[in-house]
């Protein structure tokens, strides 16, 4: 049972990590990339959706959910930062930053879906909020596809 709450607290903090990404990804948005906010706008309510439903599962169990971001989240966010004021905020940058934010996501869905003793019904639930997931991940490169080629 500490085992399933100690997954479901490392997803809160990856979907927090995600609204606070898109957050940024939002303010980054040149105006004539404004075509985005509605995307990373739905990125957000989507990453908020399964913060919400995850934190009820670990309230189920006996547990506090996690309020933050994980420490990568915030390692990666300051090396946006970093790199932003290199590269400055064009819509590939904004939009393989996004991408990479995506991947993490998939790799913690994956690595939580592989965890022995997760119930069925978690197991759902994750196997679920990464599907989700994976269309936003391949909405988010066949953007930035089509701007790098």
């Amino acid at each position: 049972m500490e085992n399933n709450t100690e997954i479901l607290n490392d997803l809160i903090q990856i979907n927090n990590d995600r609204i606070t990404g898109y957050e940024r990804a939002v303010e980054e948005l040149k105006e004539q990339d404004s075509d985005l906010k509605p995307l990373f706008l739905q990125m957000i309510r989507q990453s908020g959706q399964h913060k919400a439903v995850l934190t009820q599962e670990v309230q189920v169990l006996g547990a506090p959910a996690e309020t933050g971001t994980t420490t990568s989240g915030k390692i990666y966010r300051a090396w946006m930062d970093v790199k932003a004021m290199f590269t400055g905020h064009d819509r590939e940058t904004v939009l393989n930053n996004c991408e990479f934010g995506e991947d993490a996501a998939q790799k913690a869905y994956k690595m939580a879906l592989e965890t022995e003793g997760l119930s069925g019904n978690l197991r759902s639930i994750i196997s679920e909020q990464k599907t989700d997931l994976r269309t936003s991940h391949d909405q988010i490169k066949a953007l930035r596809d089509s701007v790098s080629s």
